[in-house]
């Protein structure tokens, strides 16, 4: 396959962080309550955004509502009011860094991070006994994988529930050094089928050494190993990746060694608003990775501030049609971070799915949503119903930690407020949902 990449030195990759920006000629635009914001709000939650999705997403006319500006740049109230003024108390008066390292330290252990078990139930053994560093486990038949090198991203979501991956501190990382002993675990893991390359974001990686993580998978043992996923933003956030970076015509060569190689390859795109699928850049990445014969499927939060009307996804999933992307999953952000500021109730979640999966194409039917990925699986809410008499959520295990649990239907009592599945409690006088507390990890095949 000939691959002739866009030759434009004019876009070469810059990033800024919280003190880059203010040398920007972006900084001025800001009102006070976002330049405080991101002085304070960044030490906590981590910032980093670059030129692309500076001078091409955000209309700067619309800030602070622009939808992008919401996505990337910290926000007055993603931190609670107490938590904000003690730090911003200690920035005003040049606290010792000892104390204000203690202080974010404590804020950000209070917003649950690695949530879902990730740490405690996710981190598979070796046969020997070993814990997997950089490898989750968590459904029987794929296996995640965070390469060290690839603990970043192009640029932040704020609602991102990978945020402890992208800061330092006292809390656990994932992160693998070395594909070794991943190869090693599929070889005695035969129910696997697919791998899940993560991060932060692989394609943050020159290519040269993304294909040392790569190439080993294609082994013939590693047959069982059907197919292989790369989750990332770079399509959204820098597509210039797939199109005029100077190793771009690279990485299409290493991805289409993976389809060569009779595997499925699938590039799992985080598109959490239409805006990011209208550049040249972005329709010009994604007509490349179809042509080598990979599909992009694409997944994305319901978030207040960017996403949260039908209309908002009745546009995103047309333009992913419309370029040939497949839509997958709408999810619940997840319980970590500053989620507070990002979600919506389930029931407004499940009403703008279901407005806005009527009002599309049979083509973009195939999301899935609204959907919580929790400690015990993958959860759909599937719709509000009256049964036996009393009002109640729909639910749904799409993805299991058991494969029992998979498919299984269960219902709680409705509840306008609840924004995520600890919020709920069973209905129909059930005592407990047909998950329990204490999951067991997966089974290690020796």
């Amino acid at each position: 396959m000939n691959h002739q990449a866009v030759n434009d030195q004019t876009t070469a990759y810059r990033a800024y962080s919280a003190q880059s920006f203010k040398k920007t000629k972006h900084w001025a635009k800001l009102g006070h309550d976002h330049r405080r914001a991101l002085e304070v709000s960044s030490r906590v939650f981590p910032f980093r955004v670059n030129r692309y999705v500076l001078d091409e997403l955000i209309d700067w006319q619309a800030v602070p509502e622009d939808p992008i500006f919401q996505l990337t740049f910290p926000q007055p109230g993603m931190l609670g009011e107490d938590d904000f003024n003690r730090l911003a108390w200690l920035l005003d008066t040049d606290a010792p860094a000892e104390k204000l390292d203690a202080v974010i330290q404590e804020i950000r252990w209070a917003h649950n991070p690695h949530p879902a078990g990730q740490v405690e139930q996710n981190v598979p053994r070796t046969s020997s006994g070993v814990l997997l560093q950089g490898v989750q486990h968590k459904y029987r038949e794929t296996v995640l994988f965070f390469p060290r090198e690839a603990q970043t991203c192009h640029a932040y979501c704020g609602y991102c529930f990978r945020w402890p991956q992208f800061v330092k501190g006292d809390h656990p990382r994932f992160e693998a050094d070395g594909v070794d002993g991943l190869v090693n675990y599929l070889c005695e893991q035969p129910a696997v089928s697919s791998v899940l390359f993560t991060g932060g974001d692989p394609l943050i990686l020159k290519t040269q050494l993304l294909e040392r993580y790569i190439a080993p998978l294609l082994d013939p043992k590693l047959s069982h190993v059907t197919s292989i996923r790369i989750g990332t933003k770079a399509l959204a956030y820098w597509p210039q990746r797939f199109v005029s970076d100077a190793d771009a015509d690279q990485l299409l060569r290493l991805l289409e060694r993976v389809v060569a190689s009779g595997r499925h390859l699938a590039i799992m795109a985080h598109y959490s608003h239409v805006r990011e699928l209208e550049t040249d850049y972005a329709r010009k990445a994604l007509a490349r990775i179809r042509n080598l014969g990979a599909e992009v499927r694409c997944q994305a939060p319901l978030l207040r501030h960017i996403n949260a009307t039908s209309k908002d996804w009745i546009d995103l999933l047309n333009r992913q049609v419309q370029l040939g992307a497949i839509p997958y999953y709408m999810f619940v952000p997840r319980d970590t971070g500053p989620r507070s500021y990002f979600a919506v109730s389930l029931a407004k979640a499940v009403r703008v799915f279901n407005e806005a999966v009527s009002s599309v194409n049979g083509l973009a039917k195939t999301i899935r949503g609204p959907c919580m990925s929790a400690s015990p699986g993958k959860v759909v809410v599937d719709g509000v119903a009256v049964v036996a008499g009393e009002r109640v959520f729909v639910l749904r295990l799409l993805q299991a930690r058991d494969p029992s649990w998979t498919r299984k239907v269960f219902f709680a009592k409705y509840d306008a407020s609840a924004q995520w599945l600890d919020d709920l409690v069973p209905a129909l006088g059930e005592r407990h949902f047909p998950f329990t507390d204490t999951t067991p990890k997966l089974r290690v095949v020796t």
